[in-house]
Parts: structure tokens; sequence; C-alpha cells
């Protein structure tokens, strides 16, 4: 097998990112776009020596019942979804075996995976964008970076984002034409404009953060003019103009209206600054957070630890059917959201600390914390080793695992298992429709 090949190939099943997997030569070959049972030529594009990655080049000799017509124009070039070739309830199928599959051979853990708990209009769910400009400045454009490159695709409509993020984008590009602002260049480091970040809340109100390579912007008071009538209630500068993919900086700004969005979640007023974390799916988050309420099987003496909180949206609504609970998180800015939340709600019996999961759970357990359950809802990577051996030494009855990457939820879950408890039971909910990801809650008992 060769780069360029043409290889008549069949698909056997689907990979983590939604890729089709075959076999040639006893080596499996990723297809993205084919789907189980179907026949098509294909391309070699690399050859990896143990595996390799394929092109489709025509369509399928039969489709798979499965195979849908894509309702997006740039679908997959922009690399933003991952399967809308697919029916919807296809992909969640696919995502519960994703899940049965880490849990098997990364955990080697054997436990029944239920259905994906998917949506009724899986459309129009994200309330949170971060589009990178690109173009020129006389043709700003936003988009999608292209799947493994920094090459913009053009969009002018998401069908992911709600509404008004889309009219948001237009708006601000036409402000970047009209006053001749250049967008960012990664190459040279030049030009003003890098990522427009868009949050929506549930009444469709927006606040705007741009990124940007500078200190100011050109006829700011033009641009929020423009943004008002679409819901815009205010308008952040985020400063960042260090050679990095991160999107933004640590310096924000507010240049008119509010600074940070408010947003109802689980019966509760959130208000978020710019950089605080928050799920992007709300309906999705509700049904998530239910399932992790469910399984902490909370009692009303109960002490509840939540690591890696965020703004407080699980502390604060777990905080209702317990004694108390701490959380900690290390984002400042979204301390500082969780305690005004706290306040905001009524809520007295949650407490925040600020600092890295790592350093701040081992210190307060050697000083005599012992939380009858235990919430963590990581970052990608999983948990750090010194928060699973704290956990371990804490002793909680129960621990409450919410994981944005399964793999890694399934590799921590094989040292929960090794530290003296069991795996109960997971639960799937499709928060990023169209994508591979899935969002999955396991609980753990003290065996």
């Amino acid at each position: 097998m060769r780069k360029n090949d043409i290889l008549t190939l069949t698909c056997e099943t689907l990979g983590a990112d939604m890729e089709g997997v075959c076999r040639a030569d006893g080596m499996a070959v990723f297809v993205p776009g084919m789907l189980p049972g179907e026949t098509a030529p294909v391309r070699i594009v690399k050859d990896a020596k143990r595996y390799a990655f394929g092109k489709l080049e025509g369509t399928p000799v039969k489709p798979a019942e499965i195979r849908r017509e894509p309702d997006c124009p740039v679908y997959p070039r922009c690399g933003g979804c991952s399967c809308r070739h697919m029916r919807y309830e296809a992909t969640l199928d696919a995502k519960r075996q994703q899940v049965a599959d880490c849990f098997q051979r990364i955990g080697k853990l054997d436990v029944a995976v239920p259905p994906v708990l998917g949506m009724a209009n899986p459309s129009a769910y994200r309330n949170k964008t971060a589009l990178p400009v690109g173009g020129t400045v006389d043709e700003p454009c936003v988009g999608f970076f292209a799947p493994r490159s920094h090459d913009i695709i053009r969009i002018d409509r998401c069908r992911n984002a709600m509404p008004p993020a889309d009219d948001i984008c237009s708006a601000v590009l036409r402000w970047m034409k009209q006053n001749r602002v250049a967008p960012y260049d990664e190459a040279t480091h030049t030009g003003l404009m890098r990522h427009i970040v868009t949050r929506v809340n549930r009444e469709h109100k927006a606040l705007v953060t741009l990124a940007v390579n500078g200190t100011s912007i050109p006829k700011a008071e033009d641009l929020w003019q423009a943004l008002q009538p679409l819901g815009v209630i205010g308008l952040v500068l985020n400063e960042n103009r260090d050679k990095t993919n991160v999107i933004l900086g640590r310096k924000f700004r507010t240049l008119h209206g509010e600074g940070t969005l408010k947003d109802v979640l689980c019966g509760l007023e959130f208000d978020l600054s710019p950089a605080a974390f928050f799920q992007v799916n709300p309906m999705q988050t509700e049904v998530l957070y239910q399932t992790a309420l469910d399984f902490a099987e909370l009692q009303p003496d109960d002490r509840l630890c939540d690591v890696y909180c965020g703004a407080g949206t699980i502390s604060l609504m777990m905080a209702r059917h317990c004694k108390e609970v701490l959380g900690i998180e290390i984002v400042p800015q979204a301390i500082d959201n969780a305690k005004e939340n706290a306040a905001r709600n009524h809520i007295t019996n949650a407490a925040f600390r600020c600092g890295a999961a790592e350093e701040v759970l081992p210190a307060l357990v050697d000083e005599g914390l012992r939380p009858d359950v235990i919430v963590i809802d990581p970052p990608r990577k999983g948990v750090e080793p010194a928060v699973i051996d704290a956990i371990a030494k804490a002793g909680p009855r129960r621990v409450v695992y919410v994981s944005c990457n399964v793999a890694t939820q399934a590799r921590d879950a094989a040292l929960r298992c090794a530290q003296g408890y069991q795996l109960d039971k997971v639960q799937p909910v499709d928060m990023f429709c169209w994508t591979s990801g899935v969002e999955c809650v396991a609980q753990f008992t003290k065996a």
C-alpha cells in the first residue's frame, strides 16, 4: 500500500471521530465519510506503517441505510461537524458504542451502556461560538479551521449556533470592511482581528468578545450601534498579542454595555464572564446535570465537594439537595462568578476555593476534609493522579464523574476501581450533536 493508491474497500465500523474503519492487507484504513457496510473506492492519503488514512473517491456502491444528504453547504470541509452525513439516531447509536468500547478496551471494565440521551431537535443548540477571522482587509470572513490545518473555511451560517450568533458575526464583518480593520495573519503576526466570541442566552441576548492583536479597535461606537438591534447587551475587548493559537488572552475590557451575560439553567440564574466555563448546550446540560444529580443520590445531611466546578453550575444545583457544598476551580473569574451566582440565587450553603484541583483538594483532605459525595467534571485530559489519590484518601461513599472525553474517563475509572471503588453505572448524553463528542456520567460507590 502506497500513498495515492486507489483501493476498493469495505467499511467495517466507525472510529472515535466517526470516520469509517476499513481493512487493507490486514491494516486499518481510516476513511472519513464512509459508513459501516459500504464499499467504495478510497485513495490512500497517508501510510503510517501500522495504519493508514484514506479519502473517499466516489459514492459507495450501495449507500448505507443510515446515510443521508448533509444539510450544510460547507460540510465536511469546515471541520465543525463529523457526522452530518448520518441520520441523527445513527449518531447516537455510534456514540453509545464508543462509550462501551472505551470502558471495555481502555478501562477493562464491563458496564452496561444505555442508549444515549439525545435531543428532540438537534439544531441551533450552541450558546457559544468562537470563530477565527480570516480573509483580507477588503473581504474579511469568519469560519472554522479545516481539519488538521489552520486554513479557515468560510461560513455564513452555522446550523449548530444559537441565533443571533450568525447575524452578529455578519455585523462585525461589515464594520471591519467599512473601517478597513485587518484580519489577523498567523504567519506574519500582523492584523488586528483574531476571533469573534459570542455567548447567547435563552432569551437570545448576547455578549460579544473581540479577541484582537492590539489594545483597541477603531470606531467602537459604530460597531456597538450596529450590534444592539441584534440583542447584544455587551461588547468586550480581549487583548491577545501572543504568538499562540489560544483564543483569548488574559486582559478583558468592557467597551460598551454589560461585561457579563445572565442565563438560566436548572432553575438557577447565572452571571457569566467571557472567560468563564459554561456548557455550550443549555437544553442538554439540564439533562446532563439532572443525571449527575440522580447519580449522586444526595441526602439532606451530606457534604458535597465539586471538583473543577467552573462557574458553580453543578455546585449550586446540588446545594439544594444537601447540607453543604465546596467547589474547587482554577480560573479566578469563574470562582468570582460562582460566588456571585450563589448570592444571586440566595444559596448560603456553598463555598468556593480558587486553585489547581491537584493542589487544593489534597491539601484540604490532609486538613481533614471528608465529603460524603464528590463530583468531578474535569477538562478533556482527565483527572490528575493527585486528585485521584486525594479522593481515595477522603473516602466518599460515592463519586460522580462527568466527562467530555470518554477515553480519559475510562482510564481514570480503572484507577478509581483499583482504589476500592466499583463502577455502578454510566449514562451518555449527546451534548455536541453532529460531532463525535459525547458527554458521559459515571457513578462509583465505595466497595
